[in-house]
């Protein structure tokens, strides 16, 4: 069993389902105050939704930095009678490594720890620093964990130049594909009043659902922009619509809508907002009188063209696995979306995804030690571009 694997086992044998961390943060960060890491904790949130926060660094903060970051939180298990074998006793079937975690993401922190173990016992005096950014609140509402670590970052003025977060990004195989963007995230409720009434005196009630559907009509089919070559277009999508009193003869008083754009670099929340708004109003709704509208931003893009992080990656990925990688910014959002605010250049890369949050979970033994060894292929190809510019 190699040391990435037994780390692994360690953090997924930790029921640390959202927010709660079960001890995988004081696991970690044992092993990096051993390579010489200072760690600070930033825990964060409500008592009975209390998230633990790590910021580790080694170095001091006045050279270029690179930044792993995850989440040791995962998603509930589930009807445990479904699981092949308990989530949180690892596993191994057919080759694969089961249980809650082992894709998303304890796989990926484990091969981040042993990588920086391997690099800095082969580098002790790199030309960069090291530090990792991990919480247990990334699967959650995600309100008090990388957020809150990235806001004191830029009050504190810390360094950050890459970050790679762990996520699972692969499809086939170990790292054959990366993410160097996501696509924001726009949610809206909209409220539309009516006047309730018998179903058989519609002169006296007021349909707030056929009021609505003409517009929903237009927002269904509206082109909010054509995407770009990184990004597919803008999509707006209703999830709920609520309306009614559950009887066949009642017209309802009002309908709820819930509904979320997953916008690229070529919108802003600003811009989606106000054409929502007069799409509703060129169908006779008036704000406040037959419509209220909140809206709640998830997060905004983020994209990462090629540049000294992408090419280091794309050059560890090919010469530990001869794969010349997949750039993709498909999928839902991540905390890379906080951490591009202050770091300019922001990668996933992690294990293969087709199991992750699903009955059985499980990650193939063999994209294991790639994964770990990429990692440590990219400290050594960013730490060697650091020491030749600086020598220049």
């Amino acid at each position: 069993m190699t040391a990435t694997l037994r780390l692994t086992e360690a953090l997924m044998a930790r029921p640390s389902v959202t927010p709660s961390d079960e001890g995988c943060l004081e696991l970690i960060a044992e092993r990096l105050s051993a390579l010489g890491f200072t760690c600070e904790r930033m825990d964060g949130g409500p008592a009975d939704f209390r998230v633990a926060n790590l910021w580790a660094r080694r170095g001091c903060g006045d050279r270029p930095t690179l930044v792993w970051a995850g989440h040791t939180d995962v998603v509930p298990t589930g009807p445990l009678n479904a699981w092949t074998s308990d989530p949180f006793v690892p596993s191994h079937r057919d080759g694969k490594l089961f249980g809650r975690g082992a894709s998303d993401m304890k796989t990926s922190l484990a091969a981040m720890v042993v990588a920086c173990e391997e690099f800095i016992a082969a580098h002790p005096k790199p030309a960069i620093d090291i530090a990792f950014l991990l919480t247990s609140d990334e699967e959650g509402p995600a309100n008090d964990g990388t957020v809150v670590v990235c806001n004191a970052l830029r009050d504190r003025g810390e360094r950050l130049d890459w970050c790679i977060v762990g996520e699972p990004t692969s499809v086939e195989r170990t790292g054959d594909m990366i993410k160097n963007g996501r696509r924001g995230t726009l949610s809206g409720r909209l409220t539309v009043k009516g006047i309730q009434g018998h179903i058989a005196y519609p002169h006296l009630a007021r349909n707030p659902i056929h009021m609505v559907a003409p517009a929903l009509a237009e927002l269904s089919g509206t082109v909010w922009d054509q995407g770009n070559a990184f990004f597919p277009p803008t999509s707006w999508q209703v999830s709920n619509m609520h309306g009614g009193t559950g009887a066949s003869n009642v017209i309802p008083g009002n309908v709820v809508l819930d509904f979320n754009f997953r916008f690229c670099t070529e919108s802003t929340p600003e811009v989606l907002q106000q054409r929502v708004v007069d799409i509703l109003h060129r169908h006779s709704l008036q704000p406040g009188v037959d419509f209220d509208l909140a809206w709640t931003l998830g997060g905004r893009p983020f994209l990462t063209t090629p540049g000294r992080l992408v090419n280091a990656v794309r050059a560890a990925i090919l010469s530990e696995t001869g794969i010349d990688t997949e750039l993709s910014t498909t999928g839902g959002t991540s905390d890379g979306r906080f951490i591009a605010q202050v770091c300019p250049e922001v990668i996933e890369l992690g294990p293969p995804n087709a199991t992750i949050h699903k009955i059985d979970e499980c990650v193939t033994l063999s994209d294991i030690e790639p994964l770990k060894n990429i990692y440590r292929r990219t400290l050594e190809h960013l730490a060697r571009m650091s020491q030749e510019q600086a020598l220049a």
